[in-house]
């Protein structure tokens, strides 16, 4: 079902995942991970790759599978390391797989790679345009923090106007700790004519190895009393985690109760943290996300 549609009907819980590094048993972990995921009865799966479109064919199979077992997949398209043939073979690809969804990226240029980058889609709205002919459900990115190519967030949310114009449907946020970025980002955009739906994406620090993808994800603000917590416990593992969970538990519980459209969790393959976020929120999940 496309995403569009379900956003008209319920808030939707959606969960993301990568594909592994070139390893058959990794494959299968995630293809396990996968189907804990569902038993979570989300609306979709988002399925991410590197941004240097090394495993965009792998993630394809696995929106495929997240199809295959009754779950709506949303993979993503990165305009930036494509070109036109690469995103039509991708593209060509999920349509025969049943995909309905995708998320149409830029990306950004992996630091530590030395390839061309954006020479055939520079913005992620060029990408739109170009994939508007198969006929896809199309979401696209926002920056609560702005993104760190904008001088301010006004000539960010520029950018998501062009987007929606373009035929974005949907956004789903870059992760966040501090909800106030969420809330003026969603202000600011109603304002300057943005209606779509701006689902929140939310990525629980649960060990201090997430740390450097909190900073590689667009170097996210942490508040202070959340990185108090983390300096104090970053040698008890088992506590650390306890607090990242609970404290995206207290976030989600937040941005609900101020009316976001759903709630995107960026699993980092960990469907055991899905889990215990599901478990402390299942009544809210049944309550207020069921049609």
């Amino acid at each position: 079902m496309r995403i569009d549609k379900l956003l008209k009907q319920k808030r939707t819980l959606s969960f993301e995942v990568f594909p592994p590094k070139k390893d058959g048993n990794a494959a299968d972990g995630l293809f396990e991970t996968v189907k804990r995921l569902k038993a979570l009865s989300p609306d979709f799966i988002s399925v991410t790759y590197g941004a240097s479109g090394s495993n965009a064919r792998d993630a394809a199979e696995i929106s495929g599978f997240i199809k295959s077992i009754g779950t709506e997949p949303l993979a993503h398209l990165t305009g930036g390391p494509s070109s036109p043939d690469d995103i039509d073979r991708v593209a060509t690809k999920l349509v025969s797989l049943g995909v309905e969804n995708v998320l149409a990226l830029r990306g950004d240029k992996p630091k530590d790679e030395d390839i061309e980058y954006c020479k055939y889609f520079k913005h992620a709205s060029e990408l739109e345009s170009y994939i508007k002919k198969y006929g896809f459900c199309l979401g696209a990115a926002c920056y609560p923090e702005g993104h760190s190519e904008c001088e301010t967030l006004y000539a960010d949310l520029a950018n998501l106007k062009k987007k929606e114009e373009t035929g974005a449907s949907f956004f789903i946020t870059q992760i966040f700790y501090d909800n106030s970025y969420y809330y003026r980002l969603v202000g600011e955009a109603r304002r300057m004519g943005i209606n779509s739906p701006i689902i929140p994406g939310i990525m629980p620090i649960t060990s201090t190895k997430n740390l450097p993808a909190v900073k590689s994800m667009c170097g996210s603000t942490i508040p202070l009393e959340l990185r108090n917590m983390i300096e104090v416990y970053s040698g008890a593992p088992e506590v650390l985690r306890e607090i990242g969970i609970n404290y995206a538990v207290y976030q989600i519980i937040d941005l609900i109760a101020k009316g976001a459209p759903g709630v995107h969790i960026y699993t980092m393959n960990r469907a055991d943290t899905a889990e215990a976020i599901y478990g402390r929120l299942e009544n809210v999940f049944g309550r207020l996300f069921r049609a």
